[in-house]
């Protein structure tokens, strides 16, 4: 697990590795992570797993996730792991890294967006409420307590 944080030369690759998964302008993920960088703040925050020189999986942690509850946050956000490297327990694996990394900084409760019904709950993320994302759509909204790291 590498925290972006940490491994600065990895910022360019991480952000167009994001963006090559989520369609989100690279030039995006690259403000977040310059942000992240700085290190001055718990949010953002970016993390990625490595196989070889190859990043296989990632999440990011930001203010808000494209939605509508601008008061739950932050929010856990863009958890992608490449299709050949799942079911190997990764996405877990950054999810305790995240967690266990909000904790030490201060922030007691993360939030996340999703269409999944039934991933995040193995992990001990609870469903809260019914949310709308900035183009309208409803989305599930899911929280945990940061202490509670699986």
């Amino acid at each position: 697990m590498l925290l972006i944080r940490e491994c600065p030369e990895l910022a360019e690759q991480a952000a167009e590795w994001f963006h090559g998964n989520w369609n989100i302008p690279a030039a995006e993920y690259m403000g977040s992570i310059k942000e992240c960088l700085k290190n001055e703040k718990a949010v953002p925050q970016w993390y990625v797993v490595k196989a070889g020189k190859r990043i296989i999986g990632g999440a990011g942690v930001i203010e808000n996730d494209f939605h509508d509850r601008k008061d739950l946050a932050p929010n856990l956000c863009a958890l992608y792991v490449e299709k050949e490297f799942r079911r190997r327990g990764v996405a877990g694996q950054l999810l305790r890294c995240v967690c266990r990394d909000m904790k030490e900084k201060g922030v007691d409760m993360l939030y996340l967006i999703t269409e999944h019904t039934s991933f995040y709950e193995r992990y001990g993320w609870e469903f809260l409420c019914m949310v709308h994302g900035d183009d309208g759509e409803e989305m599930r909204m899911y929280r945990k307590e940061t202490e509670n790291a699986v």
